[in-house]
């Protein structure tokens, strides 16, 4: 299960203000509408379904296992942490079950449960992020639950092994998946329309982990229904994927700067290091581009650094949009940016600079009273001609950096070539 956050814009001293004090206040608009409406919804299915729902032991004994699995999962994990931003658990392994097994009103509370134990003993975040995911997963899972019960007369025929109830139980996993997906995808675009569906939809690594979700909740599902103890069997490989899935994010979570997403300082340096060794063996061409925020200072000292940060936030999407997926693109520190282009010549390396600078200065960022907008000056370094080591290229392109900003700033520059060194 995928749970995205957004961040908010707010103006220096906002801590007074009602954004201040409600960060949902902060959001754009359409992205508290949005939110609101979720809601809402889930609200109104809550109270739809309690009206028409009948309450049996058996229901509330399988509920109440499901949670406590959860529980269990979410405290075996409490230790390691969760990264912050988009983030992703296996904890559908156990409101999944509640979906295929119970009727709709449980697969509307589960994530209640789970989402408040992760706020109060995992991570604490922004409220009304966890109150969003709370409804999309209960809204996706209430309409998995609702076409399950639909086409299957028997939930618990699941546990007989026939096919036929489980296709169904497959295809009503896919459509929770689907749903949720969607769901948290339409915030994520909201709250940053510069950002492509691309980026906020699936990727490879999204979909093979939905595809282990949908194999764990099927399946935790079926032995739940055998009997409900069977799910001390499950739990712990359950706990244990849990665990090394975190522990994945966070390695990759220490490799990033946590405001840009981009690498950080000593990872991007790792990662050029091994491109310029690959170049110097195949004799490819290569680049490093250094840019940097005109005048960021000004942005912080006017508008406050919540504002600065996500003029960060635009700028590194911005430079993302415009790279190849190969291209080495990170974050000095800063309002400094640097980018490691493979197999890049001078006039290919001049050319992606100055798309980067036109789409820098296209970009606005919206605030209380009207639109920020910055500018990039950029120094160019290529391989061989200024240097066939990473420091010579930084150097270089830093000095071309300068001269950029000697020149009025909104510019790219390329250093003079080097003479050959004499042996």
């Amino acid at each position: 299960m995928a749970v995205t956050g957004h961040a908010s814009v707010k103006s220096r001293g906002s801590a007074s203000t009602p954004a201040g004090r409600w960060p949902l206040l902060g959001q754009r608009r359409p992205l508290v509408l949005y939110l609101c409406a979720i809601v809402a919804l889930d609200l109104g299915a809550i109270v739809l379904f309690s009206a028409t729902a009948s309450l049996r032991w058996q229901d509330l004994v399988t509920f109440g296992a499901l949670m406590a699995c959860g529980a269990v999962c979410i405290e075996a994990s409490r230790r390691l942490g969760m990264p912050a931003g988009v983030s992703r658990d296996l904890l559908s392994a156990w409101w999944l079950p509640v979906a295929l097994l119970l009727p709709p009103l449980y697969a509307l509370l589960a994530p209640i449960v789970l989402q408040a134990l992760l706020q109060v003993r995992v991570r604490a975040t922004v409220l009304h992020r966890r109150v969003f995911s709370a409804a999309a997963i209960g809204l996706a899972a209430c309409t998995a639950s609702v076409g399950f019960h639909w086409l299957a007369a028997d939930p618990w025929a699941l546990s007989r092994g026939s096919a036929e109830p489980i296709l169904y139980a497959v295809a009503a996993a896919v459509l929770f998946a689907l749903l949720n997906t969607a769901l948290i995808a339409v915030a994520a675009h909201t709250a940053d329309p510069d950002m492509s569906w691309r980026e906020v939809l699936w990727n490879r690594e999204n979909v093979l982990l939905d595809v282990v979700e949908l194999c764990l909740g099927v399946t935790v599902a079926i032995l739940c229904g055998l009997n409900e103890a069977l799910l001390v069997l499950a739990l712990p490989p359950v706990v244990l994927l849990q665990r090394s899935l975190l522990h994945a994010q966070l390695q990759a979570a220490a490799r990033t700067d946590a405001k840009t997403g981009l690498l950080n300082a000593a990872a991007w340096q790792r990662e050029a290091d091994t491109e310029i060794v690959r170049a110097r063996r195949t004799g490819e061409c290569l680049a490093v581009l250094i840019l940097d925020i005109d005048h960021f200072k000004r942005v912080n000292d006017a508008y406050g650094h919540l504002v600065g940060d996500q003029v960060l936030v635009g700028v590194a999407a911005t430079m993302r949009s415009q790279l190849r997926d190969y291209d080495v693109v990170g974050r000095f520190g800063g309002e400094e940016f640097v980018v490691l282009l493979p197999g890049a010549d001078a006039d290919e390396a001049r050319q992606v600079a100055e798309r980067l600078r036109m789409h820098v200065r296209l970009m606005a960022v919206p605030v209380d009273d009207g639109l920020v907008r910055v500018t990039v000056s950029a120094g160019v370094a290529l391989m061989n001609a200024h240097g066939d080591e990473l420091i010579d290229l930084l150097t270089a392109a830093d000095l071309a950096l300068y001269r950029a900003k000697e020149l009025g700033r909104d510019r790219v520059c390329v250093p003079a070539a080097q003479p050959p060194r004499r042996s």
